[in-house]
């Protein structure tokens, strides 16, 4: 792999400091991922955000801040939007979210998308909120470009990511990332949320639904108990670490999504990979914040 891309929206994220203050930094599902990449991937892999902002200055910090963090930004500009924004809430190591998204130009993301840039060999990444933010037309112009550059040899990874406040309502919801992962290569579920809406007994059956949809490779994350993987009909699992001091579980599963990629790219098997995901979102969900630095940035 040359490229990693991850397609999505980046907001400004309003954080708790702990000291009753809050700190402004820029944060969203795909763009954790990308940026945890950029952490762990070797300096020689272009890690990519695509996305859509505004023309005012929260836009232009945003695409500074990629830059600055080594993510060669890919991004639309909308002259009558700008980003959208959320504040966090935690309690005991556990978040909630506050949005103002109602203007964000990333809605528009595949407005005029007609080619992604990424060739043979490369990934590109996105998730359930990708798809959720976007009009009808919108993601269907997305999913033709995914199963079109997966049929040239790109990977495509899809985290479900199942927030039903952006859905119309929950059928809505799991009949699109059920087509999400039509297209994909490697779907990254978490066991909670499928659960919860898909209504699986186990995360065998959570595992079944996505290969049946058309993912290759199955890993499903679980919190604290082993995650799955399922490629075609071999079944294993790893089991993380214990974490005794959760500070904060924002970005867990992105920043597991992401070293995860980066291992397999790199030539790891699956439990090998699956190994890293754990081992870097153990670190992550010890800190406070999305964005957790786990050695020097590199930078492009």
């Amino acid at each position: 792999m040359t490229r990693f891309l991850a397609i999505g929206e980046c907001m400004i994220e309003m954080a708790p400091d702990g000291a009753g203050k809050f700190v402004m930094g820029f944060a969203g599902d795909t763009f954790n991922t990308a940026w945890y990449a950029r952490q762990v991937a070797p300096p020689n892999v272009e890690i990519a955000y695509l996305s859509a902002v505004g023309a005012d200055k929260p836009s232009d910090d945003m695409a500074a801040f990629m830059r600055e963090s080594g993510i060669v930004p890919h991004l639309r500009r909308r002259a009558d939007r700008t980003v959208g924004l959320y504040l966090v809430s935690l309690e005991n190591g556990e978040r909630t979210f506050s949005y103002w998204r109602s203007a964000a130009a990333a809605r528009t993301l595949a407005d005029d998308l007609d080619s992604l840039p990424v060739g043979a060999g490369d990934t590109v990444f996105f998730s359930g909120i990708t798809l959720a933010i976007l009009p009808e037309t919108g993601r269907r112009r997305l999913l033709e470009l995914m199963a079109r550059v997966r049929s040239d040899g790109v990977t495509v990874a899809f985290d479900p990511n199942l927030r039903p406040r952006l859905w119309l309502g929950t059928e809505d919801m799991c009949r699109w990332i059920t087509r999400g992962a039509a297209v994909a290569d490697i779907a990254l579920p978490s066991f909670e949320d499928e659960a919860a809406y898909f209504g699986d007994a186990n995360t065998d059956a959570t595992a079944e639904r996505y290969s049946e949809a058309g993912a290759g490779l199955v890993v499903i994350k679980d919190g604290p108990k082993p995650v799955l993987i399922r490629a075609g009909h071999a079944r294993q699992t790893v089991a993380p670490d214990s974490v005794s001091d959760v500070v904060d579980t924002t970005a867990a599963g992105d920043s597991f999504n992401a070293a995860f990629l980066m291992a397999l790219a790199d030539g790891g098997s699956h439990a090998e990979a699956a190994r890293a995901g754990c081992a870097l979102s153990a670190r992550v969900i010890g800190r406070r914040g999305a964005l957790v630095p786990v050695q020097a940035p590199v930078r492009t």
